[in-house]
């Protein structure tokens, strides 16, 4: 006996709706095939969050935070440049002014805040005000799309989020220390990343990934530049060539950056852009995680238990949100 189509899609319906149901792999999808974005996302933010330990490694080798970014944007570039090299502008002065203020809002400023923010307050004050880029995202979003909605389980997840986010970077020691400067600074940070979310919704599918990364390394480079050359290098050639410092700055640019970026930007273009940044609370528990391995820091059941309630939170926060 034939099944007619309309039962065989339902059939399949269903079958896919029980997979997302009982395997927790996809606890975060509506359907499996919208699974390898979150995964996309998660694999990006993890990268992201072991970025702070590589960065820890290079300071202690003498190079300065932005002969950092320099050489990391540098090397995001270039590669960038061997798989998009035909298209040099964009379309119109608009949007070529558009790339130049992601460049700013999630290059160059955003690094420059977050890090001199470092040099006025703690480490872990940066951190958890720097974490609120979600919420301030879904904020920006709400005011310039009207269509965008925060509803009551993306508000509870969110603080979810960030109770678990201060429990990880805290550790249990309580230190918080007001710095207006520093404060303020990690604030600016959080909400220039907002705004770079909002900028790639508006270029995504008008260029292509490649070429739209490549713009932003480049305006990232070009802003950086004074700063660069007004600084005092007194870095030898010899420390470059430091398996240790090569290594961490080749992860830093053609992983963390380079492939990190473009991934993000498919990442919002397809899960919106609320949703793909609830994982950037995700952030302080991979960091965690990464300095117990590499580092050999301690982890403590206060930082655990924050890890499992930012996972709540992040699940929470996605749970029934439009895609926007």
């Amino acid at each position: 006996m034939k099944r007619s189509p309309v039962r065989i899609r339902l059939a399949a319906h269903n079958l896919q709706s029980e997979v997302s149901y009982r395997l927790p792999i996809f606890f975060f999808c509506n359907s499996v095939s919208r699974c390898f974005y979150h995964i996309l996302a998660i694999v990006t933010v993890a990268i992201w969050g072991a970025t702070f330990v590589s960065t820890k490694v290079l300071l202690q080798y003498g190079l300065s935070p932005v002969d950092i970014m320099v050489y990391r944007f540098a090397l995001a570039y270039l590669c960038l440049w061997a798989i998009s090299y035909r298209r040099v502008w964009a379309c119109n002065l608009r949007d070529e002014l558009l790339m130049m203020g992601a460049a700013l809002t999630g290059g160059s400023l955003y690094f420059l805040s977050e890090n001199i923010a470092l040099t006025y307050t703690y480490a872990s004050n940066v951190s958890l005000v720097v974490c609120t880029a979600p919420l301030l995202t879904a904020v920006v979003m709400r005011l310039f799309y009207r269509s965008s909605r925060l509803s009551s389980h993306f508000i509870v997840g969110s603080f979810v989020a960030l109770a678990g986010v201060a429990m990880v970077v805290f550790n249990g020691h309580f230190v918080l220390n007001l710095s207006p400067v520093g404060d303020l600074l990690s604030l600016a940070a959080a909400l220039l990343w907002a705004f770079y979310s909002l900028i790639i919704k508006r270029l995504n599918g008008r260029y292509s990934n490649a070429f739209i990364t490549r713009k932003i390394f480049f305006y990232s480079l070009l802003s950086l530049a004074p700063l660069y050359a007004c600084g005092t290098h007194t870095l030898h050639v010899a420390t470059l060539t430091e398996p240790p410092v090569w290594g961490n700055l080749l992860f830093l640019g053609v992983v963390a950056s380079m492939l990190c970026f473009m991934a993000w930007n498919v990442s919002l273009e397809h899960l919106g852009t609320v949703r793909a940044s609830n994982y950037i609370y995700l952030n302080p528990v991979v960091t965690l995680a990464v300095s117990a391995v590499i580092l050999t820091e301690p982890l403590t059941p206060i930082s655990l238990l924050g890890a499992l309630l930012t996972l709540v939170g992040v699940y929470l926060a996605d749970r029934h949100h439009p895609a926007v």
